[in-house]
C-alpha cells in the first residue's frame, strides 16, 4: 500500500485538492522549487548566491519561489542588522526532513531513467 490511508473508489476533486500529499508534489512540480531546496540542503545562501547559482531564474522568479517556500515552512529567511541588511535563506526542520523523501526520488529517476524519461514533457 502507498499510503496508510485508503482511498475512495472515487476520490473526489475536492478531496484530491485538499490533500496534503498533493500540495508537496504541486509545490515541488513548479521550475525553481526544487532546485532551490537541494542548494539550500547544501548550506544557508544569500540571496545573491542563489541567484547566480541558479541559471535562467529571473530575481523575481527567485524571490516569489523563496516567498513560497518560506510560506510553506521549508525556508527560513533571516535579516541580519548590518548596513545595507543582509538576508540568508535556509532550510527550517521541516524542509531538512523532506530532503530524505527527495533523495529517494532522485535515487529512483537514476535507476529508472528510461521510465523517469517518458515523465518529462
Amino acid at each position: 500500500m502507498l499510503v496508510e490511508t485508503p482511498l475512495a473508489e472515487q476520490v473526489p476533486s475536492a478531496e484530491y485538492a485538499a490533500c496534503p500529499v498533493t500540495g508537496v508534489f504541486h509545490r515541488l512540480g513548479d521550475k525553481w522549487s526544487l532546485l532551490t531546496l537541494v542548494l539550500l540542503g547544501e548550506r544557508p545562501h544569500r540571496f545573491n548566491e542563489l541567484h547566480q547559482r541558479i541559471e535562467g531564474v529571473s530575481q523575481r522568479m527567485l524571490t516569489r519561489t523563496l516567498r513560497a517556500l518560506e510560506g510553506d515552512g521549508l525556508v527560513r529567511r533571516t535579516v541580519y542588522p548590518t548596513v545595507p541588511p543582509s538576508v540568508e535563506y535556509a532550510l527550517t526542520t521541516a524542509g531538512q526532513a523532506l530532503l530524505g523523501p527527495l533523495s529517494e526520488v532522485a535515487n529512483w529517476a537514476v535507476e529508472h531513467q528510461a521510465a523517469a524519461a517518458t515523465l518529462v514533457r
